[in-house]
């Protein structure tokens, strides 16, 4: 299989790219500049870890994954954008369940649920962030509020 298929549909992406590169020496403003364009440009995935490095020195492993076709747009985006002299990568693949949306009411609006499904039988489901922080913000609530309620109206799939 391959990643032309939609998230709608649950596969296997074969021609993805894990990245991962070693940072001691940038500011945590490059690094969240540097998040924000790696996404923007593709990378389906992007966090920091904090390691410890040669001579006990604090600093940040960079992962990403992206799809084969994004390899070289990516890795000129970490050359430019870091101060790493190297970038190690590897094919992985990547099992996508397949996703369904539904809307949740609650007593401030609605709210996006997103399902996963795996072999046709929802296995995970999650209220979408956004839509939970408008609500909070707009009725002027905790937004724990508004997740604690949407929480409740989900059947336990496991």
């Amino acid at each position: 299989m391959n990643a032309h298929f939609s998230h709608r549909d649950e596969h296997i992406d074969d021609n993805m790219i894990k990245m991962e590169v070693n940072l001691d020496d940038m500011s945590p403003e490059w690094l969240g500049f540097l998040l924000d364009k790696l996404l923007a440009k593709g990378a389906n995935d992007v966090f920091y870890i904090p390691i410890y490095m040669k001579k006990n020195r604090p600093g940040v492993l960079l992962q990403l994954l992206c799809s084969s076709e994004k390899l070289n747009e990516i890795k000129s985006i970490i050359f430019s954008e870091t101060t790493t002299l190297g970038i190690r990568y590897s094919p992985i693949h990547v099992h996508r369940l397949e996703r369904r949306f539904r809307k949740i009411e609650t007593p401030w609006g609605p709210v996006t649920l997103k399902e996963g499904l795996h072999n046709g039988a929802i296995v995970q489901a999650a209220p979408e962030y956004d839509d939970c922080k408008r609500l909070a913000e707009k009725a002027n609530i905790p937004l724990k509020h508004v997740f604690q309620f949407v929480w409740k109206e989900i059947p336990n799939y496991s």
